[in-house]
């Protein structure tokens, strides 16, 4: 007696019931496994944030956006970008269980000094958003003319250096220009947070437009979109813009503010890889995810250390 087998039309109509299952499956998968990713995220960012509060104890300041001699002969004529470079990153890294690895960095010498190039390469899954794509290998830090300045381990959180971007010209002291609790040379306190460290961003992500590190900025690079396509707004910015981030409004600008995730966020605005907003990490330690929706005003106000403005907790 011949055995019943399946029938094309049998086969075909469990393959079809199998794709509709996947379909079906599929972004409820993605959609837990973004939840997952968004909650490692957070977490690596109250580590940083552990580790700054860490830093201020021993020092009675937190870590400067990044140090730069801008009196230094060599500096940047465009943007006063001066040796040695080194990031709020690279100054936190003994606060962050990377002792060893900070012991490979000769702080005497330019961040990107080729004796500091091995050290400086390496991948810290601490910095990395896991949402974020492409973020495995070093990135190249480049000039206008392409020519490959340094290469440097990638970060997706930048630091909050207020409303004002004072990279775009060649001023000495940022002082009088950033609001933000980290900038060039910055030397904040937790009393020169007037507005309250719950309601100041220190950092947040970008993860999306273009390359960040956690290491220094290179006098004479530039921050260019990984894809300008994708982005054909956005334009290439100063060098400080590797490791720092500002929400507007910036003076000459027509009181533009840049919310996470906002259509014409550029590289000196964050943007995180997560749907609909980014986590931030406040100066109390605590994070929140700012939906890309947020009031413009409420997100100017979070990112001024000492505006006076008055910040809900709707936002």
């Amino acid at each position: 007696m011949r055995r019943r087998g399946f029938t094309l039309i049998e086969l075909l109509v469990v393959i079809a019931i199998i794709v509709l299952l996947m379909a079906l499956l599929l972004p409820a998968v993605q959609k837990v496994r973004e939840a997952a990713n968004k909650m490692v995220c957070a977490n690596n960012l109250k580590q940083l944030g552990l580790a700054l509060h860490n830093y201020h104890g021993d020092y009675g300041r937190f870590p400067s956006g990044y140090e730069s001699d801008w009196t230094h002969p060599s500096r940047d004529p465009a943007t006063w970008d001066g040796p040695n470079g080194w990031a709020w990153g690279a100054q936190l890294l003994p606060y962050l269980e990377q002792d060893n690895l900070a012991k490979q960095f000769n702080l005497a010498l330019p961040c990107w000094h080729p004796a500091n190039a091995a050290a400086a390469r390496t991948r810290l899954k601490l910095f990395i958003c896991p949402s974020a794509p492409d973020t495995t290998g070093p990135m190249e830090v480049k000039d206008a003319a392409g020519t490959v300045l340094a290469t440097f381990a990638r970060s997706t959180y930048v630091a909050n250096a207020g409303h004002e971007e004072p990279w775009g010209s060649p001023v000495g002291d940022w002082g009088p220009f950033s609001n933000g609790p980290l900038f060039r040379n910055s030397r904040v306190r937790f009393a020169d947070v007037r507005d309250g460290v719950s309601n100041t961003v220190f950092l947040g992500e970008h993860a999306v437009i273009s390359d960040k590190t956690w290491v220094g900025v290179v006098p004479g690079a530039i921050v260019a979109p990984i894809d300008p396509n994708r982005h054909p707004f956005t334009q290439p910015d100063n060098a400080a813009t590797l490791v720092l981030c500002h929400s507007g409004p910036a003076s000459g600008e027509l009181d533009v503010i840049h919310p996470p995730n906002a259509p014409l966020c550029h590289v000196c605005q964050m943007y995180a890889a997560h749907p609909s907003g980014a986590n931030v990490l406040l100066g109390d330690g605590s994070v929140r995810f700012i939906l890309e929706s947020i009031n413009h005003n409420a997100w100017a106000a979070l990112c001024s250390r000492n505006g006076g403005e008055v910040v809900t907790d709707d936002y």
